[in-house]
């Protein structure tokens, strides 16, 4: 598969695709796009997702299976609005969702929700993982451990901290400060708390500076996925304003991670998020655009496309417009 590939099931909007292989079979976690009929701004009030759904497939090309609604927000106890971003993680036969969740004071955190199956359905927990707050979780296994690396902008609300507490005035630093960075933390054995406090995964730049919050075409803003190639890690996310898809890359998962280039250039409407994964011996890149819906940046459709890695393992660009 060299060209995109559109995973739009029955015409509903999906995004944010989190991409696993289990037992054999591909699982995509996306997010769930509705008409919300709320004007669009900045903060994303207009990405009004009530549920998730899960879809797989035997082969990247062949028939997607949309196994319905596995987590409705009306399930949550503690839910306010918005079910933005998850992903999913196994351990010991069983799964766990992880998923991005406004309280009833609209403040954003991390809850997690079980199943036996991949398929789900998910049965949520009473309460957010304490500690936890902005966007994005993506879950990542490493040696027998599990992590979550998390955080997101503006509306994800990751400017109102700062060393994993709630500041008043939350705001980005100034152009000339360190940007602000996604967060990394070790999962508890019961996969459902916090092992550590969250720490930050710097970005250098090719001089071994962190990147500046004003350098925009290269700081984080949202969608974190980490994976392992040839025994490096792997840190992509999305640039937000910017609209492209990055990576960095480090020897150790703690970082720092060095800036190393664009994976995909701006597609249709606003928002880029993506996960990479490997399936029958081949990289692909899932992510999501707006063009089905005519570019309405609310209304997204997931995509697929084989990854490239070039000798040197830094990762062929693939233009978001071709």
């Amino acid at each position: 598969m060299k060209s995109f590939r559109y995973l739009v099931p029955d015409g509903t909007y999906m995004a944010d695709p989190a991409a696993h292989v289990f037992n054999g079979r591909l699982y995509i976690y996306p997010s769930h796009d509705i008409e919300s009929g709320i004007k669009e701004n900045d903060n994303g009030d207009h990405f009004d997702m009530r549920d998730y759904h899960v879809l797989s497939l035997e082969t990247v090309d062949g028939p997607v299976t949309d196994h319905g609604v596995i987590l409705d927000l009306e399930d949550i106890p503690w839910a306010g609005r918005q079910l933005w971003d998850s992903d999913c993680a196994c351990k010991n036969g069983k799964y766990y969702v992880y998923f991005s969740l406004k309280d009833k004071n609209d403040v954003f955190h991390l809850g997690v929700a079980v199943s036996d199956k991949p398929e789900g359905p998910f049965i949520p927990q009473e309460n957010p993982i304490k500690g936890s707050y902005s966007i994005d979780p993506c879950a990542f296994v490493e040696k027998g451990s599990h992590y979550l690396i998390f955080g997101g902008l503006w509306g994800g609300q990751l400017q109102r901290y700062r060393n994993n507490m709630a500041i008043e005035c939350g705001k980005e630093p100034a152009g000339n400060e360190p940007a602000l960075c996604p967060k990394i933390v070790r999962l508890s054995d019961d996969m459902l708390e916090f092992a550590e406090a969250p720490r930050d995964l710097v970005i250098l730049d090719e001089n071994g500076q962190p990147l500046k919050a004003g350098d925009h075409g290269r700081r984080f803003f949202e969608a974190s996925w980490m994976h392992k190639y040839n025994g490096q890690y792997y840190f992509s996310y999305s640039t937000g304003d910017t609209h492209l898809l990055c990576y960095a890359t480090s020897d150790n998962l703690y970082g720092p991670f060095t800036y190393q280039g664009v994976i995909l250039t701006p597609v249709v409407g606003w928002t880029t998020h993506h996960s990479i994964c490997e399936f029958k011996g081949k990289w692909y890149l899932f992510h999501h655009d707006s063009k089905p819906s005519s570019g309405r940046t609310w209304l997204r459709s997931l995509k697929v496309i084989e990854l490239e890695y070039l000798p040197d393992g830094s990762i062929k660009t693939i233009p978001g417009q071709p």
